[in-house]
């Protein structure tokens, strides 16, 4: 892993925000076209996705202190 994520050629840190589309239309280009070709971040991107529609689920009360 490199220290800068600006190096990073992978999507990986935006992959977040992208799944709620909180990126730019620039940035959310670039994630999109790089999910079509690495099929590592393409699981990752999966993962990320699928894990905000379970935190979606969750009530106030599943949090419980």
């Amino acid at each position: 892993m490199t220290t800068n994520p600006g190096d990073d050629p992978h999507v990986r840190l935006l992959l977040g925000a992208y799944v709620l589309d909180a990126l730019d239309p620039e940035e959310t280009c670039r994630v999109a076209r790089h999910l079509r070709t690495c099929d590592s971040c393409a699981r990752d991107y999966v993962e990320t996705a699928e894990a905000s529609l379970l935190l979606a689920l969750l009530r106030a009360e599943d949090l419980g202190e």
